[in-house]
């Protein structure tokens, strides 16, 4: 059994989606982000950098003590090595996978996330920053779409795990300034992705969580206002 320490971000969806997607069993265990859950000492014994997701595995592979782990990049490749799906065996292929999940725990998240900040949480409206993150938004955009120009997935003919990544990502492209028409080869991807039972699985999964959902003023100084002082 996994336990999934959840909120319903691009990288809370990521791993609802991985876990729906291979049919390992888990359960929820809510970290509501704007109320301060991830501040909770039990909470960071598991994900010492309070953000979610963070899982732990209460029968990993070999046998032996549970294991946490957090970062959602690091918790795909724990979870594809456990279950030996949607990461391949394959040199060259794995290769592939491996280096567009980077681009997306590297770039696209944090272009994206930063899009999000001054577009839609930041208390003064800096239109040089707006910008700077919707037009590199818009890049990556591009990037990914003239990967998948001859192949149906990121990193070739199978789905892997960085679709998985990538897609949670995509799904507020209104939010960030982005028309998936301007990209036809990524709406295609998108659509196809969107469609997946386990996908759909996933995003009801969130549903049951959003009425629990702060609002902006009330989270920001939970969300955006920490330091190395709050850390000690």
């Amino acid at each position: 059994m996994i336990d999934l320490y959840y909120w319903t971000t691009p990288n809370g969806h990521k791993i609802t989606m991985f876990l729906e997607e291979v049919g390992l069993p888990y359960r929820v265990i809510p970290i509501n982000i704007g109320k301060g859950d991830q501040f909770k000492p039990e909470f960071l014994e598991i994900a010492p950098n309070n953000r979610i997701p963070a899982i732990v595995d209460s029968e990993p592979t070999g046998g032996g003590e549970p294991i946490s782990v957090f970062e959602s990049g690091a918790i795909l490749l724990y979870l594809a090595e456990k279950t030996g799906q949607l990461l391949p065996s394959v040199l060259r292929d794995r290769v592939e996978v491996m280096q567009w999940l980077f681009w997306q725990m590297g770039g696209l998240g944090p272009m994206a996330g930063q899009n999000h900040h001054f577009s839609q949480y930041a208390p003064e409206k800096i239109p040089y920053a707006i910008s700077r993150y919707v037009n590199e938004t818009g890049r990556l955009y591009g990037v990914l779409n003239k990967r998948l120009g001859d192949r149906p997935y990121v990193a070739g003919s199978v789905y892997s795990l960085a679709d998985i990544a990538i897609y949670p990502w995509i799904v507020p492209y209104s939010i960030q300034g982005q028309k998936l028409e301007d990209f036809p080869h990524l709406q295609r991807w998108f659509e196809a992705i969107k469609a997946r039972p386990a996908t759909v699985r996933a995003y009801e999964k969130a549903e049951e969580f959003k009425n629990q959902a702060v609002g902006i003023e009330e989270s920001r100084s939970l969300l955006f206002n920490q330091s190395a002082s709050t850390i000690q």
